[in-house]
């Protein structure tokens, strides 16, 4: 990578983890379904006007009406549940700890793969994933420690922590089903047809439980943010890595989000750090850089000498 595209890179993984801060600022007031239905609605009409100034509107929406019925999958399991998962956990958890369990969603990822696509694990990315989710369980239990010790619920901490770690999974079904289903397909069209098939299956739930007191100008800035910035901008600047450093460069974004979800919740919502946590959040890391290949030998794992004494 050069340096612009290194520092797209660094903004990219800013914009994503700044998502978790304004999840928590718009959630109290908005309530899960109205606010994550405007994410993905202001995401979506975004997506929608760069797709149709990028392709002829008669092929866009050919496109569009052939996979209708994948792309109302992958929205819902990539944009729609996930989304109100994390945004119900952030009523408890705080957004440093939320975006550090996104973080194993290429764990989710490679076992849902193993699994679904009977893509090989070798020897280094099973011990990822163990270290992974290690790190995961080390986390929770830090959390729930953390609320007992502040005479708070356990439970509550406990079933956001689930709830967040099955967005995180539901992610990973979505990343092989897209695979599977939605090959060739350009990347801008998949973006704007899921979202905007979010924005349809949410649309009623935000009706339904749309605030009856005033929302506050914070929370309005907060869901404007996060459906311009966080989900029209970053996915633009996604793509645009993908072509021009290759999604395997592009996908290392996952590992800098949880530094900027951390610093984000730090400086402007004051919450807390401990050892703990950022423990379990290197563990999460490496366990992550391991299981999806990034790293790809540990010392004992790949080699192997024949009776001649070669290496191979």
């Amino acid at each position: 990578m050069n340096p612009i595209e290194l520092a797209q890179l660094v903004f990219l993984a800013a914009l994503w983890g700044g998502s978790f801060l304004f999840i928590r600022v718009g959630v109290t007031d908005f309530g899960v379904a109205p606010l994550m239905a405007l994410r993905v609605g202001i995401g979506a009409a975004f997506l929608l006007i760069v797709l149709f100034s990028r392709r002829p509107a008669r092929e866009a929406l050919g496109t569009l009406r052939a996979r209708a019925w994948p792309l109302l999958i992958v929205g819902i399991l990539n944009s729609a549940a996930p989304f109100c998962l994390f945004a119900w956990a952030e009523l408890t958890l705080s957004a440093g700890v939320t975006s550090v369990i996104n973080a194993t969603t290429p764990l989710w990822g490679a076992v849902v793969a193993y699994v679904w696509l009977k893509d090989r694990l070798s020897g280094p990315r099973i011990v990822g994933l163990v270290i992974g989710f290690a790190g995961v369980l080390a986390l929770v239990w830090d959390q729930i420690a953390t609320r007992a010790g502040n005479g708070a619920s356990t439970t509550s901490a406990a079933l956001a922590a689930l709830a967040a770690l099955v967005a995180a999974a539901l992610y990973g079904v979505a990343a092989s089903y897209t695979k599977r289903h939605l090959t060739g397909v350009d990347p801008l069209t998949v973006a704007a047809g899921t979202m905007s098939a979010a924005t349809i299956v949410l649309a009623p739930f935000a009706v339904a439980t749309w605030p009856a007191a005033p929302v506050s100008l914070h929370a309005w800035a907060a869901v404007l943010s996060l459906g311009v910035a966080c989900t029209g901008v970053a996915y633009l600047l996604f793509f645009r890595l993908i072509a021009s450093i290759g999604p395997a460069r592009a996908i290392t974004v996952t590992f800098v989000i949880p530094v900027f979800g951390i610093l984000w919740g730090a400086l402007f919502l004051g919450e807390g750090v401990s050892v703990g946590m950022v423990e379990a959040c290197v563990a999460i890391l490496i366990g992550t850089a391991l299981a999806t290949g990034f790293i790809k030998r540990l010392p004992g794992f790949g080699t192997r000498r024949s009776g001649a004494g070669a290496e191979r």
